[in-house]
């Protein structure tokens, strides 16, 4: 009796831990699917209350499933790299050879708000706050 208790615990023990990475796997799918179906713009940009939006003018973003993004404008490409991270609700983006505005993008964002169309996120660099939305085109 005792040992068949135990069986019983070990396995539900495996299968419950299966079933929460199982699901956590799912949203993390859906996450990635979300972002990488379709381009994005960002609609604002606060940097430590200074609005800074009409810099992204023109530049349009793609997330790709295997963790590249490119930020284009008047056909000009640069290129980054991005990950999602669905428990702490982050993002983070780094394009490491970019200038002006994109570098302004190489942070971890926390997610603050989101839809199927657009993200609030902010992030905080030293003392500062920065606020960012991205909207799907």
């Amino acid at each position: 009796m005792k040992k068949t208790v135990l069986i019983f615990l070990l396995f539900a023990s495996i299968s419950t831990g299966s079933c929460k990475k199982y699901i956590e796997q799912q949203q993390q799918n859906a996450l990635v699917s979300l972002i990488t179906n379709g381009t994005w713009v960002v609609t604002r940009y606060l940097d430590n209350g200074t609005d800074i939006t009409s810099s992204f003018s023109g530049y349009v973003f793609k997330f790709n499933s295997n963790g590249t993004v490119s930020g284009t404008n008047s056909g000009v490409a640069e290129q980054g790299t991005w990950s999602g991270d669905i428990n702490t609700r982050t993002i983070t983006s780094e394009f490491p050879s970019a200038g002006d505005p994109l570098q302004k993008l190489n942070h971890t964002w926390k997610i603050t708000d989101s839809y199927p169309d657009s993200v609030a996120a902010n992030t905080t660099i030293d003392t500062s706050t920065n606020v960012l939305n991205l909207h799907k085109q």
